[in-house]
């Protein structure tokens, strides 16, 4: 009875008791983990009599009035009767004789109020194109300060642009942390809203043309170091790349003669830029994680985190400073992709979510699940399951809080580019948590309100004009993928996962029209690196296997059969399969450009929308540039672009 009820209250809170795993088995959520989930969402599970109470209190609110964010769509009215204050300060009586404007207004019923979110009912298709997919921190030019920067992305956009491309995709360019060490995951980053730092190309700064010759120098010599290592294969130094910036650009700041604009963005960015700015400020001075802070500055609204703000203006400044000049070099590296003929421009990467000890995290500290991390049960690829260690979004404090964070890191993301890729776009609809100290396999999936978070996501595109691109890779619920197409996102379509019922590789008209199809992705091994099973040797290395190697490499070798089999029936392979298998299983990869030919030429066939080509394969890398399930095991984020024969390949050579 104590169970039942306990699994009655998890289902009424959103909480998924049980789904179906990567086999398409039925899984059941063990007591413990639903006890733990239930106590983060801020349920009483420490009797049974507290149990039947909270059920007892959570059916009742279902019968309750409105709910934070009520959703409407053109000409639907959301209730019959009521006031609607719109965000131009009119109010309009409903039923009212004018269609409501789509954005955030706010609804009144019976005395009771919420945010009204009228959105569109989808996103306009958008322009078929192909482009290139890429981290750009593994980009360099012979200009770059050891990685790739804003101005590296500007320049490949527009390479790309020459040879037909219509979008560059990168790697999410969130803020890292404001002092070293500075993680290597783009997608654990500290701020989904900010960028970092790390991207600005120095000298494009307005400020580096105007300094005196010896100051310029000065910076000039801080860049050395750094350039002279874009010609070895050396993993990426993002602490070296960030203390020479930050000491090139304190020179700059103190050039800074103030600006208008400066003034006017400062205005437009409001209490969130000036809460980033001031946590990048207190972390120079106090350490990079907040959870380590004295007491009274853990919280982002204390009285006295206003003092320190205050004493720290200097310090404050600059760092919002850093913000808007990265503001303008975003905005010139779409404005390069446009004008060199991109139809959709650059296309930003929105994380999943952030770590822990980040500037969101301290920010909007109420808003967010504690005691759990956001991660993956097992599946094919990753049998181990995923812990991602970023908190998860609570369900309902975000929607009380109209959706505010979620609603100004999309609209940043897409105010300078041309789309933008949801990582894992399950994080719309539902997220598997894991309580602290258990292992992935032992989470369970927590629902969100689809409707309100798509909606939201769709209005902030709609504004712009952007594509989104939904990576709905994995697990995915089922009706998402059709809502996500109903709105008008594009999913995800990774050739090595499209398999029909049979587990036979998908024949070109099987595939969906709305997605992005692409050979491979960044947790992926590059197509030539998978032809050779590097993955599996990895994976075997270090441990991340539930099988024998033995039998991984036998349904690797049955998957490429079956891709080889089908790129000969379309036409698009010359030599045998039989021909080509050989050669992998000895080594040698003389037919590997052969292969990584056809298979584009495959995607071309798809009715897909998008098509996304990898540089990674463009020039021929074998590494991958994420193995999940590690850390410092191996070089993650961290590989600079090389060619097949391991040589460094700067953005300079790509004409060549």
């Amino acid at each position: 009875m104590a169970d039942r009820d306990l699994r009655a209250l998890a289902r009424a809170r959103g909480v998924l008791t049980e789904y179906v795993d990567w086999r398409g088995r039925e899984a059941e959520v063990s007591v413990e983990t639903l006890r733990a989930v239930l106590t983060s969402l801020g349920a009483d599970v420490s009797t049974s009599r507290a149990v039947r109470d909270g059920l007892a209190a959570a059916r009742a609110a279902e019968q309750r009035g409105l709910p934070p964010v009520v959703v409407a769509r053109p000409g639907r009215p959301p209730v019959e009767e009521g006031a609607v204050a719109l965000a131009d300060g009119r109010v309009l009586d409903l039923p009212a004789a004018e269609e409501l404007p789509l954005g955030w207004h706010r609804l009144t019923v019976g005395g009771e109020e919420a945010a009204l979110l009228v959105a569109p009912e989808r996103l306009g298709a958008g322009p078929r194109a192909w482009g290139l997919t890429a981290q750009l921190y593994s980009v360099r030019s012979r200009a770059s300060w050891g990685m790739g920067d804003l101005r590296d992305l500007a320049d490949l956009a527009v390479w790309g642009a020459r040879q037909g491309a219509g979008f560059v995709l990168v790697n999410p360019l969130h803020a890292a942390e404001p002092v070293p060490p500075v993680g290597p995951s783009p997608y654990s980053p500290m701020s989904r809203r900010f960028t970092s730092p790390l991207y600005l190309r120095v000298e494009d700064v307005p400020e580096y043309a105007a300094l005196p010759p010896d100051e310029r120098d000065r910076v000039d010599r801080l860049s050395a170091p750094l350039r002279a290592r874009n010609a070895s294969l050396d993993v990426l130094d993002r602490d070296a790349v960030h203390t020479a910036k930050m000491r090139a650009l304190e020179v700059l700041y103190a050039a800074f003669k103030g600006h208008v604009s400066y003034a006017v963005y400062r205005r437009r960015e409001g209490a969130p830029l000036t809460a980033f700015a001031t946590w990048c400020a207190l972390c120079e001075e106090q350490g990079p994680d907040w959870r380590a802070w004295p007491a009274e500055l853990r919280d982002a609204d204390g009285r006295a985190l206003a003092a320190a703000s205050r004493r720290l203006a200097g310090r404050v400044d600059f760092h919002a400073w850093l913000q808007w000049r990265l503001e303008g070099q975003l905005g010139a590296a779409q404005a390069a992709a446009r004008e060199a003929g991109m139809t959709i421009g650059i296309v930003h990467d929105l994380a999943v979510g952030v770590h822990p000890s980040g500037a969101d995290a301290w920010m909007y500290r109420t808003l967010f699940a504690p005691g759990m991390s956001v991660g993956a049960p097992p599946d094919a690829f990753n049998q181990l399951g995923q812990d991602w260690g970023q908190p998860p979004w609570h369900p309902g404090h975000l929607a009380e809080a109209a959706y505010l964070p979620f609603r100004g890191m999309v609209a940043a993301a897409l105010r300078h580019g041309g789309g933008l890729r949801l990582d894992h776009a399950m994080q719309v609809s539902r997220l598997w948590w894991i309580p602290d100290g258990a292992s992935p396999a032992d989470g369970a999936y927590v629902a969100y309100d689809r409707d309100a978070m798509l909606s939201a996501l769709t209005w902030e595109a709609a504004r712009t004009g952007g594509v989104v691109i939904a990576e709905d890779l994995g697990t995915v619920e089922p009706g998402l993928r059709e809502d996500l197409a109903a709105r008008g996102l594009h999913g995800t379509s990774l050739l090595w996962f499209e398999r029909d019922g049979s587990g036979r590789p998908k024949r070109p008209g099987e595939w969906r029209e709305a997605s992005l199809a692409t050979v491979g992705t960044h947790d992926m091994p590059p197509i030539t690196g998978m032809l050779h099973g590097d993955h599996l040797a990895l994976r075997d290395r270090l441990g991340l296997l539930t099988r024998p190697l033995a039998d991984e490499i036998a349904d690797h070798r049955r998957t490429l059969a079956g891709w080889l089999d089908l790129l000969a029936a379309e036409g698009l392979l010359a030599t045998s399969p039989a021909t080509v298998l050989a050669a992998l299983d000895s080594g040698s990869s003389a037919h590997d450009a052969e292969v990584v030919h056809a298979l584009h030429g495959f995607l071309r066939r798809t009715p897909a929308r998008l098509a996304g080509l990898a540089l990674v394969d463009l020039v021929g890398e074998r590494r991958t540039q994420n193995q999940p399930g590690t850390t410092d095991e191996y070089p993650n984020w961290r590989v600079p672009l090389a060619d097949a024969s391991g040589r460094p390949v700067l953005l300079d050579d790509l004409p060549d």
